[in-house]
């Protein structure tokens, strides 16, 4: 399971780039997760935007409101399960959430402004459908490559 939160500006992104961004961002997300691009894993995934008056967005120490010149700022909040996210996947995630996101608003480079936090969520600490939910069982799924599964089994001792 992953989730994705994007908060804009409102306004910001409009109903067709949110719609590109739902898909690019869990493409961004899945293939370094799973090793592969996997449509059967696409269902653990949810994208949710979030926007915000320009009155409720500061940076600086501003209100985006108050600003002098139009601020593109942006936070994009990713959180997935407990597996092996070495730095460098991390990175990797990272480096193709912004990618996508300046593709998607049609600019040659991401918004200095844009955040992107990566948060793993412990393992036992996620729940669904009634209970605990772990990334062990998702491992016989066939959406994960070899490499990762023997990745994930390493990261978490199994």
């Amino acid at each position: 399971m992953t989730i994705i939160t994007v908060n804009a500006p409102k306004g910001r992104l409009g109903p067709e780039r949110r719609r590109e961004l739902a898909e690019t961002l869990t493409d961004a997300v899945l293939v370094p997760e799973v090793g592969q691009s996997a449509p059967a894993a696409r269902v653990g995934f949810q994208v949710h935007f979030v926007e915000r008056g320009r009155d409720m967005m500061a940076i600086g120490g501003r209100l985006l409101s108050d600003a002098d010149q139009e601020l593109d700022v942006m936070v994009i909040d990713i959180a997935v399960m407990d597996a092996a996210w070495q730095p460098n996947v991390r990175a990797q995630v990272i480096e193709r959430v912004l990618a996508a996101l300046a593709a998607a608003c049609g600019l040659a480079k991401p918004s200095p402004a844009w955040w992107v936090n990566f948060r793993v969520i412990n393992e036992g600490s996620w729940g669904s459908s009634g209970g605990v939910l772990s990334v062990l069982p998702l491992l016989d799924s066939g959406v994960f490559t070899e490499e990762r599964i023997k990745a994930v089994r390493a990261a978490l001792g199994a």
